[in-house]
């Protein structure tokens, strides 16, 4: 249990030194901010000694039973009206400086995420979950947004005005102070009983959240396949176990709580404190130790004591809650980028070399010593078992990330040692999934090349055999996917083969592109599949193999490593790739 809560204390303390990092580029405005925080706190004991003041000016002229002075009063008026308009115009100008230093946060922080996610390799976004990353990029940084635009001025503002009011009320009447503070220690007592394991436990209670937001996350994402199989209940448990969990730890820690706060907030309330305040105020008067106007002045500021005082526990409680969202936000933006070599060099030709090759996920190798060379104008096959490797050596060869040992070079040259835009203008891909962005039809075709005109994105279409589909849409090309139109598999297939002929890219990886599409939707893909390998350097992927037979050389893979390597006639006898075939149904094509 020790160890549980050194752990919460670690992550309490490593969430504010998030906080504080993501704030240094704004540190300047928050210094300017509390400057003038400052000034408005010090302003706030001024309208409780205009109030005096004029209690004591109307006292005076009735027990001498002279006229009220007029020039008294009007100049006490304007000098409360004067302090009033100062404090408000320090706080708002305060809050006005941190709100536009976190507008400026906020923007540094997504710009410096989007900027990051831009370097990392390919392959961490299929190992991340989409859904943390949203959360980060738009539910953390509002969560952020308290700490920053407010938490500096309100907490300073929250320390400093009771202090300046707590002194002036000594200065005005020691004994009257005495009586307005009487409750604020035991209700001190109280708050640091309740809160003294706070910063653990919220890093305790955030962790639970978390668990609760992923589940959630992975049951929606996965509610057809769960409902199409009638395991609604089972998706359901992993969601009810971390939502029981999140809920037996709260309860454990606020249950025990409920009586504390209770009683501590009853300390503080306002009809307690009338009651202290004016008894005890008029025993003191009574005894001719304090005027009226001094007796009211003082309980109207024992009443905002404690809500001043108070508000520390709730800006307390938003960097708890800032602190989990921070650590994720940095956690992001250090996420580990692809090198880029410092100097470049440009491939001679378009040889695709791969060389000892070893790769591993945590502590599953996936690749192990592969070799292959890909020749200009061939056509390469990739097949074998689920979870042989075809698609680690594909995403690697287009530089999703980078082998452990070995290499890849294409035309002699590492791919560490070419740009991204060398790189990608070299090669392309079609994949199993098209991933099509919410835009229009003709910004997803000519997303390799944005400045194509509409001639170059019909005649790619129109290759893809998809530029009739298009044009009988009503708003044809400028059709936004998912608002004014819906592909089925097989359209949204041919939209992605399209954007692969006009990126003009002359090596192609393709992971089975009809692997799930329909009889009809194959012909077509087929059709365009055959334009688009033309003249190119192919590496594909093969789910079915009746789509390799014509292939110029054929690499079977187990375990990850290329265990045999050759044409189709060439491997008839090899034993792993008759059982290939006989797993496909092709026994009889030798």
């Amino acid at each position: 249990m020790s160890e549980v809560k050194e752990q919460d204390r670690q992550k309490d303390e490593a969430g504010q030194a998030a906080i504080k990092r993501l704030s240094k580029p704004i540190k300047g405005w928050t210094l300017l901010a509390q400057a003038f925080t400052v000034l408005s706190a010090v302003l706030s004991f001024v309208p409780y000694l205009a109030l005096v003041w004029l209690g004591d000016i109307f006292l005076s002229a009735q027990g001498s039973g002279e006229a009220i002075n007029a020039m008294q009063v009007h100049k006490v008026v304007r000098l409360l009206i004067m302090a009033f308009l100062s404090k408000l115009f320090f706080h708002s100008l305060s809050l006005i400086i941190t709100h536009f230093a976190d507008m400026k946060l906020r923007f540094l922080i997504r710009q410096s995420i989007v900027e990051r996610l831009s370097r990392v390799p390919l392959a961490w976004f299929s190992q991340t979950d989409s859904g943390k990353i949203r959360n980060a990029v738009q539910d953390d940084t509002k969560t952020v947004h308290t700490v920053v635009a407010h938490a500096p001025v309100d907490m300073l503002n929250a320390i400093l005005a009771p202090v300046v009011l707590l002194v002036f009320l000594f200065v005005l009447n020691w004994r009257l102070a005495l009586i307005g503070i009487s409750t604020i220690p035991l209700y001190f007592l109280l708050q640091w009983i309740s809160m003294k394991d706070m910063g653990p436990k919220t890093a305790e209670m955030n962790g639970h959240l978390a668990e609760v937001s992923s589940t959630m996350i992975e049951l929606v994402a996965g509610i057809k396949v769960v409902k199409a199989f009638a395991k609604t209940g089972e998706a359901h448990q992993n969601y009810s176990k971390a939502a029981a969990a999140f809920s037996k730890s709260y309860w454990e820690w606020c249950a025990p709580l409920i009586g504390l706060c209770s009683i501590a907030g009853e300390l503080i309330s306002a009809p307690l404190l009338l009651f202290i305040n004016l008894a005890g105020g008029a025993w003191v008067m009574g005894r001719g130790l304090a005027t009226l106007p001094q007796v009211l002045a003082c309980t109207l500021i024992a009443i905002v004591l404690p809500v001043a005082i108070s508000s520390v526990a709730n800006i307390t409680w938003s960097y708890q809650m800032a602190g989990a969202a921070a650590i994720r936000l940095c956690e992001l933006m250090d996420t580990p980028i692809i090198p880029e070599a410092q100097t470049l060099q440009k491939p001679k030709d378009l040889v695709v070399e791969v060389k000892e090759l070893t790769y591993s996920y945590g502590d599953t190798q996936a690749l192990k010593g592969v070799n292959l060379t890909l020749k200009p104008n061939t056509i390469t096959a990739l097949i074998g078992p689920s979870g042989s490797g075809k698609s680690t050596l594909a995403t690697l060869i287009a530089r999703f990330d980078d082998p452990e040992t070995g290499s890849i070079c294409l035309g002699g040259v590492d791919l560490r040692k070419l740009s991204s835009k060398e790189l990608y203008d070299k090669i392309a891909f079609v994949l199993q999934d098209p991933m099509l962005l919410h835009a229009s039809i003709r910004r997803n075709i000519s997303l390799a090349k944005p400045n194509a005109s509409m001639e170059e994105v019909r005649k790619a279409a129109k290759i893809a055999q998809i530029d009739e589909f298009i044009m009988s849409l009503p708003k044809g090309y400028d059709s936004v996917l998912g608002t004014d139109c819906s592909l089925s598999g097989g359209e949204s297939q041919r939209i992605s083969i399209a954007r692969a002929i006009l990126a003009d890219a002359p090596i192609l990886i393709m992971d089975e592109a009809t692997a799930f599409a329909d009889p009809d939707s194959e012909v077509e893909i087929q059709k365009a599949l055959s334009a688009l390998v033309q003249n190119r350097t192919v590496l594909v992927i093969a789910h079915r193999l009746n789509a390799i037979l014509g292939a110029d050389q054929i690499a079977v893979m187990e375990e990850g490593k290329i265990i045999a390597l050759g044409t189709h006639e060439e491997l008839l006898q090899q034993p792993h790739y008759q059982a290939l075939l006989k797993q496909g149904g092709f026994e009889n094509k030798r």
